[in-house]
């Protein structure tokens, strides 16, 4: 694996394999790596003749209230798990180096990073989308991976791309879960004991407001059901449990056939976020 800081180097590296139209899979990220990133990378390992990581925490998607300089950062940490991942080039640029000037120009996400996570972090979405595209257009990449966990942000990009035409392939990989269902986190060590054993109800919860809606076709029933097991059975606050369309996260109609449930829970010292995808036919 090689580490590039640049991206003048980085394109150059790339200049032979586009011409010689070998399949680039982009894994963008900010770092500080865990299981969940060494499966992106893993699966477009697969399917690509080469895997580019970025490790860039990004200044744009931080809002005032949130403390970009204290981010996690372990670059070494990094290095050593994106090379057991099958990364063949780590780029890993300052901010100067991907922000060298500012014309004022700026992207916006649209209603549909409003809602859900977005409701609390303004212009958080701005920025992913910013920086996502300039990763773009950096790497030039056939494919680029981003995890089902974040759901919001995999939507946006695919919104991005569908929208403005950008020629690359979104790839969504699904969550990656404990025995028990909880969608893994590096946020998960952070759970008291008896926190930790209660956690695993939100998937529960999720899944139990999939089947009531595919079988009733009630969504407020579904939301409420999924919510009173949530606050019974564990001593977490939700934050939103919701039921949008997918990948456009508007309000569903009778004509909606792919759906995201999607929720954020907050425990005494953390907040979890976990969600379900499924279309109408799995009735």
């Amino acid at each position: 694996m090689k580490i590039i800081t640049t991206i003048v180097e980085l394109q150059q590296e790339l200049e032979m394999h586009h011409l010689e139209n070998k399949k680039i899979a982009l894994v963008p990220t900010m770092g500080y790596l865990h299981e969940g990133h060494s499966t992106l990378a893993k699966a477009a390992r697969q399917d690509n003749d080469l895997v580019v990581m970025s490790d860039f925490v990004n200044p744009t998607q931080f809002g005032p209230n949130e403390d970009y300089e204290n981010y996690p950062r372990d670059l070494a940490r990094d290095e050593k798990i994106a090379s057991e991942a099958g990364v063949d080039y780590l780029f890993v640029p300052t901010v100067d180096e991907m922000y060298p000037a500012d014309g004022g120009i700026r992207i916006e996400a649209g209603p549909a990073s409003k809602i859900l996570c977005g409701a609390a972090r303004p212009g958080h979405f701005n920025g992913v989308l910013q920086v996502v595209s300039k990763l773009f257009h950096i790497v030039q990449p056939t494919n680029a991976y981003f995890g089902q966990k974040d759901a919001q942000q995999l939507a946006l990009i695919k919104l991005l791309v569908r929208d403005y035409n950008f020629p690359v392939t979104i790839c969504g990989v699904p969550i990656v879960r404990e025995d028990d269902g909880l969608a893994k986190s590096s946020r998960n060590v952070f759970l008291t004991a008896e926190e930790r054993k209660q956690a695993p109800v939100i998937q529960q919860a999720l899944q139990q407001a999939k089947d009531n809606f595919l079988k009733h076709h009630d969504k407020e029933f579904a939301i409420q059901n999924a919510i009173d097991m949530i606050e019974t059975k564990t001593s977490g606050h939700i934050d939103y449990l919701e039921l949008r369309s997918y990948p456009d996260l508007q309000e569903i109609h009778p004509e909606t056939n792919q759906f995201l449930l999607a929720t954020a829970v907050y425990f005494s010292n953390v907040r979890l976020i976990d969600n379900i995808l499924f279309t109408i036919e799995e009735i």
